[in-house]
This record gives C-alpha cells, structure tokens and sequence, in this order.
C-alpha cells in the first residue's frame, strides 16, 4: 500500500512544478484522414508543373505571374474554394525578358552562361564590342575613364576564387543544428539596431532609402556608364546568393558555383533607364577577367531583348473554405507566389504556394466542416520586399508603423508562412511567441514520425511572416530543411522543378493541413505576444487606438527578431 501524501505537500509540489499545460481537443480520426489523403492521394507535383514548367518565371508585374494566378483560381474553384479572387496594390513598372543570348567572340567563340537583371534595359538587337575591366569603387573614380568607355561592355568585379564542389552543399538538419533552432540567440551588438530603427519599425525589411549611399552611388555609377556610352555591364553576382538578403539560420554557407547563375536585379524604381546589365557564370567571367590581365583583347556579343509593363499592378491570390460557428475568424496559410526572374521558381517558392494550396485541397477533398474559416493567400511582390503581405496586412489589419489596428485584426487566429525551398517541415520558429510551446507540442506528436519536432524559440525575418508580426498577429513561419536552397537554387538560374524533392513537398502539404485544421477547430484562437509598440512620431487615430487596446489579448512574450 503507497504511503498517504499529505494534501498540503500535493499543492506545493504543483505549484513548484509549474501550471499544466491545457490539453488540445485534437481530433486524431480526423489528422489521420489528412495523413492518409495528403501522403496517399497528393496532387501537388501537377500544381508544381503548372507553376514552373508552364508559368514560370513569375516575376511581379509581368504577364506570367497573371497568367500563373488565372491558373491558380480555375484550378482552386475546380478544388470548391469559396470566394476566389485578386487583391490588387500598386506596384509600378513590370518587366519581362523577349530574348537572351551571349558569347565570347575574341580570342575564342564561346558562349557564355549567364542571366540579365531584371528590369534591366535590352540592346535592341545583337551587339558585338570589346570587353574592358573597370575599378570604380568611389565618385573620384569616374574621372580616369573618362572618354575611355563608348562602346564597350564593362566589367565591374575582380575575379572571385571558385572552390571544389566539397563540404555541405545539401544541409540538412543534424543534431546540433536542431539544438542550435531550439535556442534563443542573444544578438550581437549592432549601431543604430534599435526600437526606432528603419528595419525594425517596418517588420524586418529594409527600404530603398537604409543604404542610401550606396544605392546612390550605384544609381550615378550607371548614369555615367550611360552617358559615356557603354553598351553592357558583365558582373559575376555577389560572394554568396545569400548576401543581399541573408539566412535565418546561422549555419548559412557559401553558394556552390559550375555554371550556376545567382543574378542581382538593376534599380526597378527607375527603369527603363541605363544599360544592359547582365550577370555571368563565375567561371565564365573570370576567363574574362584574366584575358585582360594578360594584355589578350577580348570581344563579347550580347543580344538581349526585354518588355516593360508601365502602371503594372501587384497582387495577391486568395481563396477559402468557409468555417461553421466561427466563421468570422480565420486561419491564414501564406506563401509567396512571385519570383525571381532566372528560372521558374520552383524552390523559391512555387514549393510553398503549391504546399499551402495543396493544403487547402486535402480538407476540401475530405468534405471536412472547419470551424473557423480556412484562407490559402498567395503573395506577389516579396521578392521586393513583402510588397504583397504588407499590403494585404495593411488594407485588412493595421498600421506597422502607427500600430493602428482595424476591426478585422481580432479575427485571425493564426498565420503559416512556408518559404524556404524544398525541404521537408522539420518544426515552427515560435517568434518569440512562449505561450504557444504548449500548444504546438500537442499538434506537433502525431507528426513526430514525418520528421516534424522542433520548436525553435526565436523571431525570424525576412519572408512574409513578418507583416503579420510586425502587427502583433500569431504569425509563424515553418522550420525547413535546407537541402540546395543556399548553395543552388535560391535566386539561382538552377530554380527548377527538377531540383524539387517529391517525398518533401508531400510532406510540407500534409503537415501544412494537419496545423490548419487544428487552428481551425480549437476553442480559442492561438495566444498573441504583446503588441509591438508605434514608431516613434506615429500615433493612430482616437478610434483606432481604441480598438487596439479592446481587441488586444494578454502579452505572453516581448517581441524580437533575430
């Protein structure tokens, strides 16, 4: 017989241990039905082909991305979405590429790999010139080519050393990475890394004016190519694919090179101005570099034919499946449905629009009766910084910057974001958000044999997440295998459907379906941090301040950002 335990020492041995967790209503009939339909039955690797193979490349502003969005409501409305439809915002001028070509004419014909910037100008036509290197680092530069440059094709960078293809090009998840997801960095020191700061006041994305300097100096730079009459500009693309933009993890790793391309993308906000601006193979540029180190004249020919769209217009893709008792509220499943204009976007991020729209599919196919209403949201413009997100956040549930909130913010109870390539979902980035762990544990059991385990504390940055953070809203982005993200496909001229992974995007769909109808059919919407506070100057008018502090739950967790 156990010894009597005084009642006393139970309640003080609770209190020690912490409050239970609240168990989740999970419906186990119902994830299994998902499991089975989304592992066995998946249509996901057709919805890949249509976004890739057939309408692909789908750069905001252009016709292809239109083309891809028509497709994607018939084919939504086909599944028995509800309220199919476009939210369109201003964009600016598109741009799309008619015809590319070029080689190496002298010393030897050879054709050259590469990529034309987007919204870079065309030459009207095929063009053969001599071939320079220039080193214009500062404005007193300009002076000592003066003169020197009409009619040539410039090249702008030294040659960069190319590495054996050797160490992690795949990443994948191993032990001590998983630790390192499940830790709260502490950051580094940064100047001016505030509260108040530019980035920071906007959800993590800097604007054309955080580096003015160096923006404008690049905007003279191509002024002066223009005025002194050169015809292109070669570049070999930045050290790493990730630079311009960066990594949320911190084992991001260098690009692998063997004639894959990572193109950067001319000034948008003033085309069609300048000159052809190209990017090369490294290999490929770096011949160059060293012909004319050795005093060998070099010629190239380049034919590159381009359309601008002025007044183009932005938008986001949006369909439902109506909920029952609390259809006024509604879980958000978001991935970006533009891309770059390189290949076809299939890592980045035709995997995660297809993912979520796949999602969408396995509980309409089932005949399953949400409670809360289930929204698929296809971003355009994230490849320019979450231009569709932020609008849509913006235009539904508040101000980033005022904090000035809407009635309709008080209805989301959660959003999903997937944007990071191929690789299966290994877990969640919590955002800073603490009251969720319990939650998400629950919901994340029945999954632990498709990998999915990890509960990764921190705030990250820079997909489209972010706008419903930046607002205070529940907004998750999940945990991914990287595979050939970094080191291949990102950005890349290698952003194919063969480099999508059959067996993960699977996954991704599945696991994407089993959070939303978990979100969809618990009791209370998803716990919500404490609201990011205005920016400095921005006040919200009296009524909307009002409601922000009425529709407001209690805070769980500061907010951060890694």
């Amino acid at each position: 017989m156990l010894p009597r335990v005084p009642v006393v020492l139970l309640l003080t041995t609770a209190l020690i241990a912490g409050p239970i967790a609240q168990s989740e209503k999970l419906d186990y009939a119902v994830i299994g039905q998902i499991l089975d339909e989304g592992l066995n039955r998946s249509r996901i690797m057709d919805t890949l082909f249509w976004l890739t193979d057939r309408y692909g490349p789908r750069l905001t502003g252009s016709p292809q991305i239109r083309a891809a969005s028509d497709w994607a409501m018939r084919t939504m409305t086909e599944w028995g979405l509800s309220n199919v439809h476009r939210e369109e915002w201003t964009f600016g001028t598109g741009w799309s590429l008619v015809r590319f070509s070029a080689h190496l004419v002298e010393p030897e014909v050879q054709p050259l790999i590469g990529f034309p910037q987007a919204w870079s100008v065309g030459t009207d036509g095929p063009v053969v010139a001599d071939v320079v290197r220039v080193g214009i680092q500062r404005d007193a530069d300009f002076a000592k080519y003066r003169g020197q440059l009409k009619g040539r094709i410039v090249l702008t960078q030294p040659a960069r050393g190319v590495r054996m293809l050797e160490g992690p090009l795949i990443l994948t998840m191993d032990e001590a990475m998983t630790r390192e997801a499940e830790m709260t960095p502490i950051p580094a020191e940064r100047a001016g890394a505030g509260r108040g700061s530019a980035a920071s006041a906007r959800g993590g994305v800097a604007d054309d004016d955080e580096r003015p300097n160096a923006r404008q100096f690049q905007q003279r730079l191509q002024q002066v190519f223009k005025d002194e009459g050169v015809v292109a500009v070669f570049d070999r693309g930045s050290d790493s694919d990730m630079a311009a933009g960066g990594s949320n993890l911190s084992w991001e790793q260098q690009h692998t090179d063997g004639g894959t391309v990572f193109p950067g993308t001319a000034n948008r906000n003033t085309a069609p101005a300048g000159v052809p601006q190209v990017t090369l193979a490294v290999e490929h540029y770096n011949r160059m570099v060293r012909l004319l180190e050795h005093d060998v004249p070099v010629k190239a020919e380049l034919d590159l034919r381009v359309r601008f769209h002025p007044d183009a217009t932005g938008f986001n893709t949006i369909a439902e499946i109506p909920g029952g008792d609390l259809a006024d509220q509604v879980v958000i499943l978001g991935a970006h449905f533009d891309s770059t204009s390189a290949a076809t976007g299939a890592t980045d991020n035709a995997a995660g629009s297809a993912a979520m729209m796949e999602a969408v599919r396995i509980i309409k196919s089932l005949g399953l009766k949400p409670r809360r209403t289930i929204r698929v949201a296809l971003w355009g413009g994230e490849e320019e910084g979450l231009l569709g997100s932020r609008a849509y956040v913006a235009a539904h549930y508040g101000d980033a910057r005022s904090m000035a909130l809407k009635p309709e913010h008080a209805a989301v109870a959660g959003y999903f974001n997937l944007d990071n390539g191929t690789g299966r979902i290994r877990g969640v980035w919590m955002q800073g958000n603490l009251a969720v762990r319990p939650i998400f544990e629950q919901w994340m059991a029945p999954l632990k044999d498709l990998g999915v385990t990890i509960l990764g504390p921190r705030s990250v940055s820079q997909t489209d997440h972010v706008s419903f953070d930046a607002v205070g809203l529940p907004g998750f982005q999940f945990v991914q295998e990287r595979l050939e993200y970094n080191s291949r496909t990102h950005h890349s001229n290698m952003d194919v459907y063969d480099r999508l992974q059959r067996d993960d995007v699977i996954q991704q769909a599945t696991v994407a379906a089993v959070f939303a109808w978990n979100a969809a059919m618990r009791d209370e919407p998803l716990p919500r941090k404490a609201l990011p506070r205005p920016a400095a100057g921005s006040e919200g008018a009296p009524s909307e301040r009002r409601v922000r502090g009425a529709l407001a739950p209690a805070a769980t967790a500061g907010r951060s950002r890694h």
